[in-house]
């Protein structure tokens, strides 16, 4: 339990700076936006840059990805089903799946996978997962909304080259593909960058908070409530099944794919909706209404499972 306090703990400080300054104007109007620019066009692409350049590719093929893989696919295709039905559009069906299904795994799973699970290297499989697939997709989906699917076959094909996002976790998993070394002097300044993603990500959520409706209760209320519903109590009850039931996954294991399940939705989608002016209030309010339900179902997975 100390685990899952201490990992909330350090977000929520981090998005209350941002709240304040937010409030008291210290950035200006635009501060917020110029936070969201610089994570999604510099320090995001740094970070997931060297993080895949460094990272061993090999833990993508494991039962314990797949049964994150078959979860989220499982509730962001409910999701969409229900954003087709409802006729909520590309871009907000698009960003409302990616929140019922796109795990926090960096800033707050890495904590909480060293203390509750013991090992932080646990997430790295459903990280690399998201960055190197989920990640490049859902951005290409939405670079072509906006562009409203036209254009020839090959300049579709090359959209998530034009993605700041995309291209870093692209060219990263090449990086280590390739069993390549970059030097120092290559890595370093991106590294540094990167060091900005977090930070910058949090703060500029912190900031959009300030004179916004109590989440849940807006234009967005059922498209948000389902994507917390499915997030919260979906993913990991899918996960368990899967894994249990499906894979024949128990102790330990079994507990490290429920936790992972569980994580709220990653602050960076909001950063993503700002990006593309799509489902913003959507993306604030699944994410912060996410992140407040994961403590109680975190606990109560770690108290019934570990």
């Amino acid at each position: 339990m100390a685990g899952v306090l201490s990992g909330f703990a350090v977000i929520a400080v981090v998005i209350g700076v941002g709240y304040v300054l937010g409030r008291r104007g210290t950035l200006g109007t635009q501060g917020g936006e110029v936070l969201t620019r610089l994570a999604f066009t510099v320090a995001g692409p740094a970070l997931l840059f060297t993080t895949l350049a460094r990272a061993d590719l090999s833990v993508l093929f494991s039962a314990r990805l797949l049964v994150t893989a078959l979860s989220t696919a499982a509730v962001a295709g409910v999701f969409v089903t229900v954003g087709v039905l409802r006729r909520w559009g590309v871009g907000r069906t698009t960003i409302g799946a990616l929140c019922s299904g796109y795990v926090n795994s960096g800033n707050l799973g890495i904590p909480i996978a060293a203390y509750v699970l013991g090992d932080a290297s646990l997430v790295a499989p459903v990280l690399l997962f998201q960055v190197v697939l989920v990640t490049p997709v859902a951005l290409t989906v939405l670079d072509l909304s906006r562009g409203g699917g036209r254009g020839s076959a090959g300049r579709m094909l090359l959209t998530p080259l034009r993605n700041p996002i995309a291209v870093g976790s692209l060219s990263g998993a090449v990086v280590s593909a390739a069993g390549w070394q970059l030097p120092g002097p290559v890595m370093n300044p991106l590294a540094l960058m990167g060091a900005m993603s977090v930070p910058a990500a949090l703060l500029a959520f912190g900031m959009s908070l300030h004179g916004k409706p109590v989440p849940g209760r807006g234009a967005d209320r059922l498209p948000v409530l389902l994507s917390v519903a499915l997030k919260s109590l979906g993913q990991p009850l899918v996960a368990w099944l899967l894994a249990r039931q499906v894979f024949g996954l128990h102790g330990a294991t079994l507990l490290d794919v429920v936790v992972t399940a569980a994580l709220p939705g990653a602050q960076n989608l909001f950063t993503y909706a700002s990006r593309y002016r799509v489902a913003e209030s959507l993306a604030r309010e699944s994410v912060l209404l996410s992140t407040v339900l994961s403590v109680p179902v975190l606990v109560g997975v770690a108290a019934v499972l570990g």
